[in-house]
């Protein structure tokens, strides 16, 4: 049997609109969210057009000329966008009916390459009982039929499987909200061994550690410690009545852990470092989950995965930004503060539903209202931007390159020693203080 996708009329009414006004064919983006008896369909966005890619492409009619790339940069995109709990489900197209057979397999070769695009720089893991069926949507523009089937995005050689697509309204005006605020004092040493200080990498390994501390964390929702296995609702249901009435809202704390557990050898590596980097301040995170009986795992996965992913990305918007506008090759740099991209939310209307965007200080509301018609196809209000978040920073703190003999000879020494006591606990914690000197004070030095 194949999956079921619930989908908002709303989606429906959008992709009857781009069939009358786009010819003669349209692709676009699926989103909304998996569980484990069927998927959720909140939004559908169209692929924003590539006008230098119609200016050279000379037979524009055919599917052949869909650029690939262009899509998948666009889902790229879309991904930042979408809270915790969201993701892209699918890919459709709307085409006429001399293209349908043609459909099936453009649309079998844009699944895979969006997945691929969105998920390759994620830092967590999919789950044992993670669905990974994708859903590549047919529309004929003349007729309006819908076809829908799912690919295992997992499998490459895979066939399609039929599923199906069934409209319902209002689907996501009631869904679960989870907030939480999550302090960030995360230090990132710079490798001596990193060609030309490669900030975004050593950045994005150092996340990568402390993404496994999230993974780790204890997790409270409303103050309570919950059953994974429990349901979500369960607790509202006694304390607020009817939950299917308005939109829930949950307060989470997340507790992270200070030490490995005493089971868990305690080692500690030394390596010499030519700077630092350093990210600090409190981040808004945020997810939502669909009221049919949800489970509480359900819920701190997606609220997890939006911890990770929104700082993650914010990393990557601050050094696409510097490539393009300073350029990060210069070899020689100093101490520089930086802020990093502030969270904004963005109403669905009629949704419950918030996406996300992020903004520099110096980005005006035109600014943001501009990427949510290109990459979403929303018109949005100013005064409909909610800034979740205050300023937070990134200290980039270098070394200097003039480091004399006697300072190497040190260096190097204390790392053959703290190699050679690297699992004696109390003498390595002895050793790093003696030369601490060596490793920090150099940091801040012209």
């Amino acid at each position: 049997m194949g999956r079921t996708y619930i989908v908002e009329e709303a989606v429906g009414q959008y992709l009857s609109d781009l069939s009358t006004k786009l010819k003669p064919y349209v692709t676009g983006l699926l989103i909304g969210q998996c569980s484990s008896q069927r998927d959720y369909v909140i939004r559908a966005v169209r692929t924003p057009p590539n006008e230098e890619q119609n200016e050279i492409n000379l037979n524009p009619s055919k599917l052949a000329s869909i650029d690939e790339e262009w899509v998948t940069a666009h889902a790229s995109q879309v991904s930042r966008m979408l809270p915790g709990g969201l993701l892209v489900l699918g890919v459709f197209i709307i085409a006429a009916p001399e293209l349908a057979k043609d459909s099936q397999n453009a649309l079998r070769k844009l699944i895979f390459s969006v997945e691929k695009s969105v998920t390759k720089r994620r830092l967590w893991k999919p789950a044992e009982e993670e669905v990974l069926d994708r859903a590549a949507l047919q529309v004929c523009s003349a007729t309006k039929k819908i076809v829908c089937r799912t690919y295992d995005v997992q499998d490459p050689k895979c066939t399609a499987k039929p599923a199906d697509w069934k409209y319902q309204s209002a689907l996501s005006a009631c869904w679960l909200t989870l907030d939480c605020t999550v302090n960030v004092n995360i230090h990132i040493p710079l490798l001596a061994t990193s060609p030309n200080h490669d900030l975004e990498k050593n950045t994005r390994n150092g996340l990568n550690r402390w993404s496994k501390q999230i993974e780790d964390s204890v997790f409270l929702i409303n103050g309570q410690v919950k059953d994974y296995d429990a349901e979500l609702l369960e607790g509202l249901k006694k304390l607020r009545g009817n939950t299917q009435s308005s939109t829930q809202f949950s307060d989470v704390k997340v507790l992270t852990q200070l030490s490995q557990g005493s089971s868990r050898r305690s080692t500690a590596t030394v390596q010499v470092c030519s700077g630092s980097i350093n990210l600090k301040g409190a981040v808004k995170c945020r997810a939502y989950i669909h009221n049919n009986k949800p489970k509480v795992k359900e819920a701190i996965q997606a609220l997890k995965r939006d911890i990770i992913n929104t700082l993650s990305d914010r990393c990557e918007i601050l050094f696409e930004d510097l490539i393009i506008n300073e350029g990060l090759d210069k070899k020689n740099f100093e101490r520089e503060y930086r802020v990093l991209p502030q969270r904004l939310f963005v109403p669905v209307p009629g949704s419950s539903v918030m996406l996300s965007d992020y903004k520099f200080r110096d980005e005006a509301a035109e600014e943001i209202q501009e990427r949510f018609v290109e990459m979403l196809d929303q018109a949005v209000e100013a005064e409909d931007i909610h800034i979740a978040e205050e300023a937070n920073t990134v200290d980039i703190c270098p070394l200097t390159d003039n480091m004399d003999d006697t300072q190497q000879k040190q260096l190097t020494k204390a790392t053959l020693l703290l190699k050679l006591q690297q699992n004696m606990g109390v003498v390595i914690a002895a050793a790093v203080a003696v030369f601490a000197s060596i490793f920090s004070f150099n940091y801040f030095s012209d």
